[in-house]
């Protein structure tokens, strides 16, 4: 090009008339030419660089060779990594020794864990990162006292057509509303009551594979089913059956009530073999456990810094096996149907939240049938809550729980006093509606 704008110029040199003007004009064309090279040039390193070929995304990287990052040029090719810290404070008017012994006769056998004073949740440490165009990686490590624990280590397809999606791995089944969230994320600092009687503080994680589809429908709406490996220890138990022996399967609902409010709804269903000592001290239930569960959430927000969250679920379970003594190595016949629910509101003004929670057992089903006669228990377990949290960035959040929890069907009441911080740093995925 700079040849031929040469040539040009010598010829029409020739011509007194217009060699200067077109001579002008050739050094501001050849000028154009050099500044459009050079964007092209730009171009094609950014886009090297998102394609993850290694090229530089520095421009005075000029070798061509990885600049930065934690596994090479491409921002894509860098985890997101983040850390939540979980730390309270706890009090109750009961002993140590009486916390370890707050069960819920006739569903548990299990304690509050928490101990007085000062506690240390975790400290969760998460990772994503896109694979390629086909699957994405997430992984979550609760760090405790105790040492690392896996919690979730699962992949993502996000390729498949028509709205399907495979994940597979450890994760958080799909089943009900609470039980997919990590607990740096529930409302209050402690799972209702249900899901402590049902599934566990932890709730249903497990390996295994689960395939949801997005139809096209006017609405959002996801239905899933799961496959499982059924190691929850309280529903089903590693023990009940070698290889995957649950099942579990849920629909959930989405629409715009108003221009400021959503509502999210659906059913879901977990079921498969149980062998677990969780009913009693010196017992072991083997049989089969199918547990039903209907959500509701209301999300109502007409500014930035003012919204309410209304929130309920019911679930409700079916066991039919064998209870077996244990010490005395005798074994009965139980049936158990039972049920409970819970309920809970946020209201949010500006950086503060306020909110209540009522949960119970014992809502409409109470049967625990052993041997063909029905065990009768004193006073339905249930447990009121109020809390208030100050959230200074989005990143930090304080707060101040009291439950009133008569959930041991006696007459004493636990008075328990959370004051809970909890800190995130990193890039955190966002978590669902």
């Amino acid at each position: 090009m700079k040849y031929l704008i040469s040539f040009l110029s010598v010829f029409l040199f020739s011509f007194p008339a217009f060699a200067e003007d077109i001579e002008s004009r050739m050094k501001n064309l050849e000028k154009t030419v050099e500044s459009q090279e050079k964007a092209i040039a730009e171009q094609q390193r950014v886009i090297d660089g998102l394609k993850g070929t290694g090229a530089a995304l520095s421009p005075d990287n000029k070798t061509g060779r990885s600049s930065g990052g934690l596994i090479g040029g491409s921002a894509l090719s860098n985890p997101n990594i983040s850390l939540v810290l979980d730390t309270f404070f706890y009090s109750s008017n009961l002993t140590s020794s009486e916390l370890e012994g707050w069960t819920i006769p006739g569903y548990i056998n299990e304690g509050i864990e928490a101990s007085k004073g000062y506690n240390l949740e975790s400290a969760e440490l998460f990772i994503f990162a896109p694979v390629d165009p086909y699957f994405n990686v997430y992984a979550t490590m609760p760090v405790t006292e105790e040492g690392v624990e896996l919690e979730e280590a699962f992949f993502v397809t996000t390729a498949l057509p028509d709205g399907f999606q495979v994940k597979g791995g450890k994760f958080k089944s799909g089943f009900g509303r609470i039980n997919g969230q990590h607990p740096h994320a529930w409302d209050f600092a402690d799972s209702p009551l249900p899901y402590r009687a049902f599934v566990g503080a932890e709730g249903i994680i497990e390996k295994g594979v689960q395939l949801t589809w997005l139809p096209p429908l006017p609405f959002y709406t996801t239905l899933g089913i799961e496959v499982l490996q059924g190691d929850n220890e309280i529903l089903f138990g590693t023990d009940a059956r070698s290889g995957p022996h649950a099942y579990a399967a849920f629909a959930k609902f989405s629409f715009d009530a108003t221009e400021n409010s959503t509502i999210l709804f659906g059913p879901s269903v977990a079921t498969g073999k149980t062998k677990t000592g969780s009913i009693a001290d010196d017992t072991e239930f083997a049989g089969d456990s199918t547990l039903y569960g209907l959500e509701f959430t209301c999300k109502w927000n007409p500014s930035k810094d003012r919204g309410l969250i209304v929130q309920s679920e019911y679930l409700s379970r079916k066991q039919d096996g064998d209870l077996t003594d244990t010490v005395a190595s005798t074994t009965e016949r139980l049936e158990r149907k039972q049920d409970g629910w819970y309920a809970q509101a946020l209201y949010k003004t500006g950086r503060w939240r306020l909110g209540a929670r009522y949960d119970a057992l014992d809502v409409f089903q109470d049967d625990y049938i052993l041997s063909g006669v029905d065990q009768e228990f004193d006073k339905s377990p249930w447990r009121a809550t109020g809390a208030v949290e100050y959230n200074p960035t989005e990143f930090s959040r304080i707060r101040l729980q009291y439950n009133h929890d008569r959930s041991s069907r006696t007459d004493e009441t636990n008075h328990e006093v959370f004051v809970q911080l909890l800190f995130g740093i990193g890039a955190h995925a966002a978590h669902p509606f």
